[in-house]
């Protein structure tokens, strides 16, 4: 599963906000400022991390998210699947620049199974430069350059067919 996942992650297809496919329940998902943790603790009573990959890579690994990034030899790169009362939700990828990895952002590379979430989210130096919905064999994502003291991160979450999000946009 996290295979096939995985892979139309890195495949989705980038849309404007604006787009007709995007009702104001999927936007409401799909542009969340806040902790995507914290939106899935609302719709289960735990959850959890599984931890697909967590690994320094090179640029040449990255071409998409590379453009995104400061030009650094080497990213540190987490997959998981994010898990709402043991069920997967959704898949996320996370890209740090080596140059983030300094100072307190140097947990980043320590989360294991604790929520990236938790940890951005409690930062008073968190900001985001912009989130971009995206689609794929009738699965919804988004993107997301977020900035720890000014330096950034790319994140990529594909929201699986048991996500609340799905069941929410059906109510739209």
């Amino acid at each position: 599963m996290s295979h096939d996942a995985l892979r139309q992650l890195r495949a989705l297809h980038w849309l404007p906000a604006s787009s007709p496919l995007l009702s104001p329940p999927l936007l409401d998902w799909l542009l969340e400022e806040d902790s995507m943790t914290r939106r899935f603790e609302q719709h289960c009573h735990q959850v959890t991390v599984e931890l697909i990959r967590e690994s320094f890579i090179t640029a040449g690994e990255i071409p998409a998210e590379a453009e995104f990034l400061p030009a650094d030899a080497r990213f540190w790169l987490r997959e998981i699947v994010l898990c709402g009362d043991g069920e997967p939700w959704l898949i996320g990828r996370t890209v740090v620049p080596e140059s983030t990895l300094n100072g307190p952002e140097q947990m980043l590379q320590n989360l294991g199974t604790r929520p990236l979430g938790r940890y951005l989210f409690s930062s008073s130096t968190l900001t985001r430069d912009f989130i971009d919905p995206g689609q794929i064999d009738g699965l919804w994502g988004r993107r997301s350059r977020l900035r720890l003291s000014g330096k950034p991160l790319l994140l990529t979450e594909l929201f699986l067919p048991a996500s609340p999000l799905y069941r929410s946009s059906e109510q739209g």
